[in-house]
């Protein structure tokens, strides 16, 4: 998930602020973030839609480029 913490630092939230608009605690996103868990894809859907980037940015840190 290396584009989670990417996009959440880079708007300037915080943990806790995500983690309550997307009804999670702020452990289980701190966890998202730095690999100890990986969220199901429900919630892929919706983090990629709360950041308004791709489920491919969320995980991998760039967009997908087709070939």
């Amino acid at each position: 998930m290396k584009g989670l913490k990417t996009v959440r630092k880079e708007r300037n939230l915080n943990q806790l602020k995500v983690a309550l608009d997307l009804n999670i605690s702020r452990e289980a996103l701190s966890h998202y973030e730095n690999g100890k868990r990986e969220p199901s894809l429900s919630l892929l859907n919706k983090m990629s839609e709360y950041f308004n980037v791709s489920i491919d940015y969320l995980i991998n840190g760039k967009e997908f480029i087709k070939k």
